[in-house]
């Protein structure tokens, strides 16, 4: 569908959600700005109410309405139940949000998310948030960062695997897992398998062999087996690698959040992409791909392997 035989009144977007710490902001300034760089009107709202230093120009941020360190203040809440009732005030009053949004109608919009887990599983008010942001005809897709530190400890990994599918369940909307910092794998210490074996979500049978391996986690087996029994009968969880200073990293999450969450780019966004790309080989730019990072990452494991055998 062409840029302009697009519906006036449809607005498309990102919420952006994933634990404290996985890049949600940076990635939100990221994409800011490779968006706009191919033409887009993108505005950036905050829906953090912990946060206070913006990394990047927000067009409407929550703190207007309501703010943690007034909830825990006022209400004697700690950081966590302070931050659930600042969404759910958020759910009670989201004539306040349809009022702002109002004015960034022909934007498309990245909604920076709060980093607390629980409001992705099980809490309900961030997921009637985004279900009202349907029903005022927003077309959204939840990009759920995950630190790709997670891929070089088996068990950590299943327990995003976990996470992961208990959030697309719950949240109710076309789904992109991404792992983040990918440029900053390779200090995290060794993989067990190839970089495509956590990104597709492969058998995962051989993840529950090498915790065996672990004596703390041999008696646990059976647990194991079964939660990757759940992941696998769902087949649904799978990652996007992602280095934001990477600009073919970055159009690969673009495509699939543009495929996930409807929106059709026109052929003025499309030359804009071309020319975009046509400069993206360059010293800075170090994982142009999944096999990149690989290889890169093989790389320093065996001259790490022959630095031993020489000193030996």
């Amino acid at each position: 569908m062409a840029e302009g035989s697009r519906g006036s009144s449809l607005a498309f977007g990102q919420v952006v959600i994933g634990p404290p710490g996985s890049g949600k902001t940076t990635y939100c300034r990221a994409m800011r700005e490779f968006l706009g760089r191919l033409g887009r009107s993108v505005a950036v709202v905050n829906l953090d109410p912990a946060n206070e230093a913006l990394a990047c120009p927000c067009a409407l941020d929550i703190a207007e309405l309501v703010t943690l360190p007034d909830v825990m203040a006022g209400l004697g809440l700690g950081p966590n139940g302070g931050l659930l009732y600042c969404m759910e005030y958020l759910e009670a009053n989201a004539d306040w949000l349809r009022e702002r949004l109002q004015a960034l109608r022909g934007h498309y919009i990245l909604f920076d998310c709060p980093g607390q887990v629980e409001l992705y599983t099980h809490h309900e008010s961030l997921k009637n948030v985004f279900g009202q942001l349907a029903k005022w005809n927003f077309r959204l897709a939840a990009v759920h960062l995950v630190d790709s530190h997670y891929c070089t400890d088996p068990g950590k990994f299943i327990s995003v695997l976990c996470t992961s599918l208990s959030t697309m369940l719950h949240v109710e909307l076309p789904h992109v897992n991404v792992l983040s910092k990918m440029d900053l794998i390779e200090q995290y210490g060794k993989l067990a398998f190839n970089l495509d074996y956590y990104t597709e979500v492969l058998d995962l049978s051989y993840l529950v062999d090498h915790l065996a391996s672990d004596p703390f986690f041999r008696n646990f087996r059976r647990l194991n087996e079964k939660l990757v029994e759940v992941i696998e009968d769902y087949s649904l969880v799978s990652f996007v690698p992602l280095n934001v200073q990477d600009k073919q990293s970055m159009r690969r999450v673009m495509q699939a959040v543009d495929k996930a969450n409807g929106f059709s780019f026109g052929e003025q966004e499309q030359r804009s992409l071309e020319v975009l790309m046509s400069a993206a080989v360059g010293a800075d730019f170090h994982f142009s791909s999944t096999l990149a990072v690989q290889e890169k990452y093989v790389q320093s494991q065996d001259k790490a392997v022959e630095e031993e055998v020489m000193d030996l």
